[in-house]
């Protein structure tokens, strides 16, 4: 048995949740709604102030979808009562970070600026402070969205392992490569 999908999701007292046609689940919260389609063999079903998900049979692929679907919509109830932050932080010389709407403009130490137009389900706020590195923080609803920006902008400028410059995660730890040493 999935040890994941057997466990109930509790739903929060402003959540409220709608189990439709098609198997279409629409999860509404103080945060705002999402909405997910669930594969037809397994069966959600609200009870209370449970939500559960179950499958029919012990097959592979039951199994599988039994426990996906259950995390989806755990973290869909999450992400419209408390919301997902991410922190993105710029290390490097003269790297910045600048917002404008829903558009991210970066200097990473090319020859020229970055414009990131992010999606309207992800707010961005940017921090910089004199005598430490630029913070770029991303907030939505949507874990799996802003999960993938992050990852879009990571990957913009990636953390070298020799000293460390690049776009990180606030407190990710980056192992360190040693340089050359001199001939004897």
């Amino acid at each position: 048995m999935s040890r994941i999908g057997k466990k109930p999701i509790a739903i929060p007292a402003k959540v409220e949740v709608k189990v439709g046609s098609g198997n279409l689940v629409e999860i509404k919260g103080p945060k705002g709604t999402l909405v997910q389609a669930v594969d037809l063999d397994i069966k959600v079903s609200v009870e209370g102030s449970n939500l559960n998900v179950e499958r029919p049979t012990d097959q592979k692929r039951h199994k599988a979808l039994h426990g996906l679907y259950r995390s989806l919509l755990s973290n869909m109830v999450l992400g419209v009562s408390e919301g997902y932050k991410i922190d993105l932080e710029l290390v490097g010389v003269g790297y910045k970070a600048t917002s404008t709407g829903s558009v991210l403009e970066l200097s990473l130490g090319y020859s020229h600026n970055i414009f990131v137009a992010l999606p309207k389900e992800v707010a961005v706020k940017t921090l910089t402070e004199k005598g430490k590195n630029p913070i770029v923080t991303l907030e939505s609803i949507d874990k799996q969205l802003i999960g993938q920006v992050a990852a879009k902008i990571r990957s913009l400028r990636k953390v070298e392992p020799y000293k460390g410059k690049g776009i990180r995660f606030v407190n990710e730890v980056v192992r360190r490569k040693a340089g050359k040493t001199a001939a004897k």
